[in-house]
């Protein structure tokens, strides 16, 4: 999952997000400073999220977020 050609919105060589695959749900856990501003600014914690800063995401828009958080420069690994 992890791009090769982008570099992490704030630490060279580390990503920003990590996700772990649940099946149904997916977990986005912040890694830097520039992940964790990226979630404040995109997801809203409002229902359920009750690992924030780390994300519950349903399986449906999970490739959406990705998008999004590698459109802005910012890199996730698994």
């Amino acid at each position: 999952m992890t791009d090769p050609n982008k570099q992490s919105g704030s630490s060279p060589g580390k990503p920003d997000f990590l996700v772990e695959n649940h099946g149904s749900i997916f977990l986005l856990s912040p890694q830097t400073d520039a992940g964790r501003a990226w979630i404040d600014e995109n997801i809203t914690h409002e229902g359920f999220q009750p690992y924030w800063p780390t994300v519950v995401i349903e399986h449906r828009y999970v490739q959406d977020v990705f998008e999004g958080i590698r459109n802005d420069g910012l890199v996730v690994a698994s």
